[in-house]
């Protein structure tokens, strides 16, 4: 169980935080450190770490037999059910460990009506503690940075065949679908995400969720997919054209791609997040279409597809070694069309290192 290795981490990080103890939430902070399922679950459970690095669970008694596989015979797990509800573990757990009054973190996951109904039987003070396991997790060890590896080849292994696969006629959906089944045929656990489809004018919008319209001669198409292996995920995007771009298209393609291409080279061990956006940002600027790149120029990623580091002003954070994240400038026209690439990169050895090695070269098919 990993929590055995970072829970001392945690616990000094807690303490640093003013924080006495930290609730961690159905989500991937609990997988990563249980390696517990991180599905979405409506009753209450949650792992406990206190500032002296003990730590328990709290548990509904129709996970019990998978949470004391996962965590031990020596972890103390308070057991409700739905009969009694949660608040009974929760006094229960009081009565050990005496939480009155405590300063209790949470990870992003735990209801705010949860939180409300631990208020009314313990008197407590609730802190937003999710920057505790972000700080923790941000930094990947060789076997989570090998897992991630993994990923991004199975990536660039759907990259090749669905570029092949498309054609006029096809739906955004069909394409979907084909990504998917892509994925498990090479390997892969499951996605990381739903993949986006974004064909015609429907790639000027960067999170186009939708899948209905048919790809038609001389579209662009923005697609955007990754998996999930042994619990890591990968993510890239790369930009398709249906047919010969214009000059315009071209033009702003190869912008999008210098973008990306130079914060690649500039990502490194010891510069900031927000240097990386900016060398990104700036060359968009310069061209002319600085109004046009809708979002932070990449996100980090793990466990979860977004996680930290956050790649984009204002975030100060030196980048180190095992970090993992996105490079994704887009230019986005709205009611025309739009262009992304995307890579994902890890800094290894004080460099970054873009693990997609799939081409980044304008592709027409």
């Amino acid at each position: 169980m990993k929590l055995c290795s970072k829970v001392n981490e945690i616990a000094e990080r807690m303490k640093k935080e003013s924080m006495d103890l930290l609730f961690i939430g159905t989500s991937t902070d609990l997988e990563y450190l249980t390696g517990l399922s991180s599905m979405s679950c409506e009753r209450f459970k949650a792992l406990a770490i206190l500032k002296d690095g003990r730590h328990f669970f709290i548990c509904p008694e129709l996970y019990y037999e998978e949470t004391r596989e996962a965590l031990g015979d020596d972890e103390t797990i308070f057991v409700w059910s739905d009969s009694d509800g949660f608040l009974k573990a929760i006094d229960e757990a009081n009565s050990l460990y005496h939480l009155e009054g405590m300063n209790i973190g949470v990870n992003d996951v735990i209801r705010a009506i949860d939180m409300i109904a631990i208020k009314g039987v313990i008197s407590a003070n609730f802190l937003d503690g999710s920057g505790i396991m972000e700080n923790v997790r941000q930094i990947k060890d060789e076997e989570e940075m090998k897992l991630m590896k993994k990923a991004a080849l199975i990536a660039d292994q759907v990259a090749e065949e669905i570029v092949r696969f498309i054609r006029p006629g096809l739906t955004e959906r069909d394409i979907a679908k084909r990504l998917k089944e892509l994925f498990i045929e090479k390997g892969a656990d499951d996605i990381s995400f739903e993949p986006i489809v974004a064909s015609g004018p429907n790639s000027s919008k960067p999170h186009y969720n939708d899948d209905k319209r048919t790809i038609e001669e001389r579209d662009i198409i923005v697609l955007d997919f990754g998996c999930r292996y042994k619990g890591y995920c990968s993510d890239m995007s790369r930009t398709v054209f249906v047919g010969k771009p214009t000059p315009e298209q071209e033009e702003i393609y190869n912008i999008v791609l210098k973008a990306n291409s130079e914060a690649e080279q500039f990502a490194r061990q010891g510069v900031t997040a927000e240097e990386v956006d900016r060398k990104a940002r700036d060359i968009i600027k310069e061209a002319g279409y600085g109004q046009y790149f809708l979002n932070r120029t990449g996100h980090g990623i793990g466990m979860a597809v977004h996680e930290a580091p956050y790649i984009k002003e204002g975030n100060k954070v030196v980048l180190e070694n095992g970090m993992a994240f996105s490079v994704e400038p887009g230019i986005y026209l709205p009611g025309r069309f739009g262009m992304r690439v995307e890579n994902i990169v890890l800094i290894e050895n004080g460099k970054g290192i873009a693990l997609n090695k799939f081409t980044k070269q304008m592709i027409c098919i």
